[in-house]
């Protein structure tokens, strides 16, 4: 019981952080990462924008959130705060492998961009590129890991298959949010390059989303699972920091 109470404390705090730090990104600088709407063009004043996208954070996502989190424990996945996990598996691992994971992407991408004429893929400016990656960190690995993957592995193992193979489930699960996560890149992609249409995206670039964000679905998928929601978190905020915030300052 003490476990998962500062489990669901850990949590809370993350959305909490979730929240404000998502209303503090409305006011920050984009740079070329995202055009910026002239103030009488933007849908609300900022402020309003702000306590909107807070909203969104605390209600939808901490909603989601929860329910995965409830699930997962039910799956017998590793808590979010699991004694029998170790400091090192939750973070030092973690890093190290989104670390990794940043250093490929930045080959990647200079390798990929020189199969089509957009060029490299842009980042956000310091410090919108530090914000950004830990809203990216949380809400994302919420959306796609902890709700997305806990749901379904629950619903087609645990009540459909009653009980019945949720090792393949899971990977088959995890290899769906790998791919979900990779198409939702693809209209905010299409912002940053002016494309009006998917077809037009090229293959090379194409081809850059679905493995850079496969790459790091996949990884966070299994670490959720292995070692809790701290872990995937951890990856991929330190797949962002490398990737945006050093390689998008160099």
């Amino acid at each position: 019981m003490d476990k998962l109470s500062l489990s669901v404390k850990i949590y809370v705090g993350l959305i909490i952080t979730l929240a404000v730090l998502a209303a503090i990104n409305v006011f920050l600088p984009q740079g070329s990462f995202l055009p910026i709407l002239p103030a009488k063009k933007l849908p609300a004043p900022k402020p309003v924008l702000a306590l909107v996208n807070a909203a969104i954070m605390l209600i939808l996502y901490g909603g989601l959130g929860l329910l995965g989190l409830k699930l997962s424990q039910k799956l017998g996945f590793a808590d979010i705060w699991d004694s029998k996990v170790s400091n090192r598996q939750k973070f030092l691992v973690p890093a190290l492998i989104g670390i990794a994971i940043g250093i490929f992407f930045i080959f990647a991408d200079a390798t990929l961009s020189q199969f089509h004429t957009l060029g490299p893929l842009p980042h956000p400016p310091f410090p919108t590129s530090l914000v950004a990656s830990v809203v990216a960190g949380i809400g994302e690995e919420l959306i796609f890991r902890l709700f997305f993957i806990s749901f379904w592995v629950w619903l087609i193992s645990y009540v459909i298959l009653r009980k019945r193979w949720q090792n393949q489930i899971f990977w088959i699960i995890a290899i769906l949010s790998a791919l979900a996560f990779a198409f939702g890149h693809i209209p905010s992609v299409m912002l940053l390059f002016g494309l009006k249409t998917v077809s037009e995206i090229p293959l090379a670039l194409m081809s850059e989303i679905i493995i850079l964000n496969g790459i790091l679905s996949l990884f966070a998928a299994y670490y959720f699972r292995k070692f809790g929601f701290l872990a995937p978190v951890s990856i991929h905020f330190w797949t962002d920091v490398v990737w945006h915030v050093v390689w998008g300052a160099i």
